[in-house]
């Protein structure tokens, strides 16, 4: 069931580059997530660490099959390929994924069928932004925080340890992102040190929620 959904929402393509993943565009500037997000992370997040992503996934994939695969496609059975394939097209996705829920002037919140959807999973939206919280700081270490669609297309809230994720086939509760939070330290120290939940706060303020209910509606109900 996961597998025909994933089809319908298939996020990320490769293409113009010789390798056969690139680092995407950033959809806005550095510094555009400010006071919130500030630039020096931005900066330093994007460039370095999703890039490195990047080069460590193509030289894992180099002379395999999975250099013609998708994201997507490696994730589904990632369980198979060496733990280098795991971190780093983990690290890829999930860092793609993030910054394409973010932008300047955003701060809603959700409408229409993905608000009521969260309204009567979570009672509130204030709720559910508690509980959320609740999985980011609760992740020992590095890792994220999701809201997910499950397979039984149920909305739930997970967390993941490193770069992992709900489309991997090993994870714990598997199902197709809808918002992703970084709760690694390099997301947030140069700003918020060890300061959690200030930056969890922060991430309200920056999280565009018409691209997270773009995700919401392209699931086959």
């Amino acid at each position: 069931m996961l597998s025909n959904q994933l089809q319908a929402v298939s996020t990320f393509t490769e293409e113009g580059n010789s390798e056969p993943f690139s680092l995407p565009a950033l959809p806005y500037s550095y510094e555009a997530l400010e006071p919130h997000f500030d630039k020096l992370t931005m900066e330093i997040h994007y460039t370095k660490h999703h890039q490195a992503y990047v080069t460590n996934l193509n030289k894992a994939v180099d002379g395999t099959k999975m250099a013609k695969w998708s994201l997507e496609e490696i994730l589904s059975t990632v369980s198979k390929y060496p733990l280098a394939v795991r971190n780093n097209a983990g690290g890829h996705y999930n860092h793609t994924f993030f910054w394409n829920i973010l932008a300047d002037n955003a701060g809603d919140s959700p409408r229409g069928r993905l608000a009521a959807a969260i309204a009567r999973k979570f009672t509130s939206f204030e709720a559910f932004k508690e509980e959320f919280a609740k999985a980011g700081l609760s992740r020992f270490g590095s890792g994220w925080a999701w809201l997910i669609m499950n397979e039984k297309k149920d909305l739930q809230i997970v967390s993941s340890p490193n770069q992992d994720n709900p489309l991997m086939d090993l994870a714990e509760v598997k199902g197709i992102p809808l918002l992703g939070l970084d709760v690694w330290e390099h997301a947030y120290y140069l700003k918020y040190q060890n300061k959690r939940a200030d930056y969890i706060t922060a991430f309200w303020r920056v999280l565009n929620w018409r691209e997270v209910e773009k995700k919401f509606e392209s699931i086959p109900q």
